[in-house]
């Protein structure tokens, strides 16, 4: 195993060598394939048909495209996937709604990707935002030495938007301020922005044909700053709910685990079956207060997403190949749960341990296979 030297600093990053790749850049080859063999109608403006953007969403299973494999991006709920592309070759804007980790940003990313060729115009929701942050602002320098003008003008992301006709995100559009939720009222209504500060036909932005908006919003955060009627209406709400079915989210959790851990340090760790079912059966349990076998359970109120579940696969990956033998233990998922499971306090701590005693000893003491010493690592919650 060569051993790599220190990196070295320059001032031109290398876009291979990012932590993550935007989707764009990382489903490149599978975007290219699927625009090569598109011979459905596309919407005004779209970089893909309507079919294509849901295949790309959904993968193409056992098929190729021009010698592609499409890869699935989302599981379990392909329905709500084609009402969201409907949505957005509609005038209505799409608010993805859901529990924290449902994986309404990355359907976001996805079909801003597919749709646009880019996902990169995101306008992060915050308490902090500004409306500038959304529309436009200036470059003072500028706006000093020659007064208001388009050279002078910063665009923002729905600027960018509205201009190139291309798809913006607003992530956790709830957790902004009121009255900067609402600068998007105009654009989503009548499809033009008016820059006040630009005489004639420069101050008016009409969208071209491919813009619109995907907002998301958790069900924890909704009521921070809860969006107004007028807002709403431009909106089409669809709900992401969480995996149902135990052996999708298996399959989630075991290509997110493996992914992160590609081209990495713990990339040969040796996550088994055995435990990985064990790992997602545990979270499927304390989301829903209730056992496979019909128990009733405390529920947790930390957010027992798969996103959350894949979060401990990956820590627990990394545990054993740091400081064990390679292979992920049952005592390594336990050594890494009470850091997502008691999120909110001594409460939720309780409700772990309560779990082990209600939903764990009784398959330990049937002895069945790694329950058993996921019992035994109960000396492990904090």
């Amino acid at each position: 195993m060569t051993r790599a030297g220190p990196r070295r600093i320059t001032g031109r990053m290398d876009p291979t060598d990012a932590i993550r790749l935007p989707a764009e850049r990382r489903w490149a080859d599978e975007l290219a394939a699927l625009d090569k063999a598109d011979t459905h109608p596309r919407p005004p403006g779209w970089a893909l048909s309507a079919r294509m953007v849901e295949r790309f969403i959904i993968g193409s299973g056992d098929e190729t495209i021009e010698g592609v494999t499409i890869a699935r991006k989302l599981y379990g709920h392909d329905v709500l996937v084609q009402r969201a592309i409907t949505t957005l070759a509609s005038d209505r804007a799409l608010l993805l709604i859901g529990e924290p980790g449902t994986a309404k940003s990355w359907l976001s990313e996805h079909l801003a990707a597919a749709i646009s060729g880019t996902s990169l115009l995101t306008i992060q929701g915050t308490a902090g935002l500004t409306e500038d942050q959304i529309k436009y602002a200036w470059n003072y320098a500028l706006l000093l030495a020659e007064g208001p003008s388009e050279r002078a003008l910063v665009a923002a992301p729905l600027y960018l938007g509205m201009r190139r006709g291309q798809v913006v995100r607003f992530e956790e559009v709830t957790r902004s301020p009121h009255e900067v939720q609402d600068t998007l009222l105009q654009a989503l209504s009548e499809k033009l922005m008016l820059v006040p500060e630009l005489a004639g036909d420069a101050g008016v932005l009409l969208a071209r044909p491919g813009f619109n908006l995907i907002a998301t919003a958790n069900t924890r955060d909704r009521g921070v700053n809860e969006m107004s009627a007028a807002l709403k209406r431009r909106f089409h709400f669809e709900t992401v709910p969480p995996l149902d079915d135990l052996q999708e989210e298996v399959r989630v959790v075991r290509s997110q685990v493996t992914d992160r851990l590609k081209g990495g340090p713990a990339e040969a760790v040796v996550l088994g079956d055995d435990v990985l079912d064990l790992l997602v059966t545990t979270f499927h349990e304390l989301r829903s207060g209730r056992t496979v076998e019909g128990t009733q359970l405390s529920r947790s109120s930390s957010a027992m997403s798969t996103a959350e579940a894949v979060s401990v696969g990956l820590h627990s990956s990394l545990h054993a190949a740091f400081f064990g033998e390679g292979v992920v233990q049952p005592a390594h998922v336990a050594m890494q749960l009470t850091g997502t499971v008691a999120k909110e306090g001594d409460e939720d701590r309780k409700v772990l341990r309560d779990y082990f005693e209600v939903a764990v000893k009784p398959r330990a003491a049937r002895q069945l296979g790694e329950w058993t010493a996921f019992y035994a690592a109960r000396k492990h919650l904090s």
